[in-house]
């Protein structure tokens, strides 16, 4: 095993160095849009039809109305008086809007079926890729696609969308 010695030197203050080094390897730029859903990236692609989009996208609607994300914030808003009563705070109790969501988004996954849902669900609701999703699910790839258009399109007929 050779030794190597670590050189430490000074950064110029110009940033020369970094636009030779940039001009030296070739770049390549790419477009990402970052608020694109999955769902919103194979509608672009002609991959999902207008009517599977729009129904992938009520059931994220009832997703996010009724809360059903994961909570990864912390109330700062009153703190305990003494370690004795340090305790997580009560949860807020849910709206009207929040049941009727929770509802109708448990109704439409019972009437999208069982074994559609893993995939529709992870796709739509928590946004993982298409790749993601199959391989979290021990898949073959390029499988997710085909089951996903027939959960979507059951779920268009439950939300009756034309």
């Amino acid at each position: 095993m050779k030794n190597r010695f670590l050189v430490e030197r000074a950064l110029p203050r110009d940033g020369s160095e970094r636009r030779r080094a940039a001009r030296r390897r070739a770049a390549r730029t790419v477009t990402v849009n970052l608020a694109e859903s999955p769902l919103g990236w194979l509608r672009a692609r002609g991959l999902v039809s207008r009517r599977q989009y729009e129904a992938g996208e009520a059931l994220r609607a009832d997703w996010e109305r009724a809360q059903l994300a994961p909570a990864v914030t912390m109330r700062w808003d009153a703190a305990a008086p003494d370690k004795a009563a340090r305790s997580a705070p009560e949860p807020a109790p849910p709206t009207v809007r929040q049941v009727a969501a929770r509802r109708r988004f448990d109704s439409a996954l019972k009437a999208v079926g069982a074994g559609l849902t893993d995939l529709l669900w992870r796709v739509v609701c928590a946004g993982e890729g298409m790749r993601d999703a199959e391989r979290a699910l021990a898949w073959p790839p390029r499988t997710g696609r085909v089951v996903l258009a027939i959960a979507l399109d059951r779920l268009a007929d439950h939300y009756r969308i034309r």
